[in-house]
């Protein structure tokens, strides 16, 4: 299985781990992430102003790149996955903006913004399957308690995203199943940790952060997973014990592929 492979800014710098135990499982599982040779930043925060097209181009360009190989476009940092999805929506259903990119772009053809921009967990799912994500699974996480956090980004506008119930989500509590471990349902697991608000008000960050690791721990989770690099910085800022990890390293470890 042969998919393009957006990983983003943060990927390669503080997000790393994130990165390099989605690519260890990735080959465990006999899925081959290319990465785009020429990727830009996606913007990291997509805007919603009608007239903004600069900012959008890098997105438009990662999504150009996997199409001409003819692949499926793979993320794994909620920004990204959010961003790449809703400037590919826009292509395909703003016709005022698809003309000015086209514009700008100049390519050989219209791009009409076709191909597919899949998030690692929904190709866990819906490609390779939980089922048999279980079967290979070396060292369950038995007797573990995980709470999923999702935050704000990865689920949300629902009907763009189209990759879960933004209100009531199931797909990280069936991941951590696959893996052995017992998911964890808490009321904040898709509120916001505070986001980008950490850049001008820390404390604030920190309070709402701390709402979200108090009702996972008040609800019983040993850790909690996430596939944000900005939550999990956000999360780890506030001290606490509680252990918040990415989901591609409880799944390398699952599968004996952590190096």
């Amino acid at each position: 299985m042969n998919y393009s492979y957006y990983p983003g800014c943060t990927l390669k710098t503080k997000a790393k781990e994130l990165d390099r135990y989605a690519r260890s499982a990735a080959e465990a599982l006999g899925i081959t992430l290319n990465e785009l040779p020429e990727w830009q930043c996606c913007g990291g925060a997509y805007t919603a102003a009608n007239n903004e097209i600069a900012t959008k181009l890098s997105a438009v360009r990662a999504l150009m790149a996997a199409e001409e190989k003819g692949e499926d476009l793979v993320t794994l940092c909620s920004a990204c996955h959010n961003v790449l999805k809703r400037v590919r929506d826009d292509l395909l259903n703003d016709e005022g903006f698809a003309f000015k990119v086209n514009q700008y772009l100049k390519p050989e053809k219209p791009y009409e913004g076709k191909t597919r921009v899949i998030h690692y967990l929904e190709l866990l799912r819906d490609t390779v399957g939980f089922d048999a994500i279980a079967e290979k699974v070396m060292s369950p996480y038995a007797g573990t308690k995980i709470g999923a956090y999702y935050g704000c980004l990865l689920l949300r506008p629902g009907k763009v995203l189209a990759m879960d119930d933004p209100e009531n989500p199931k797909i990280m509590e069936d991941f951590i199943r696959a893996i052995g471990g017992e998911p964890v349902i808490y009321p904040y697991r898709n509120e916001c940790c505070g986001g980008y608000v950490t850049l001008e008000d820390k404390e604030m960050a920190k309070e709402k952060s701390r709402a979200v690791l108090n009702s996972a721990v008040g609800f019983g989770s040993d850790l909690l997973i996430t596939a944000c690099p900005l939550c999990l910085y956000n999360l780890n800022a506030v001290g606490t014990d509680t252990r918040v990890l990415y989901f591609t390293e409880l799944l390398a470890r699952a599968l004996g592929a952590a190096d």
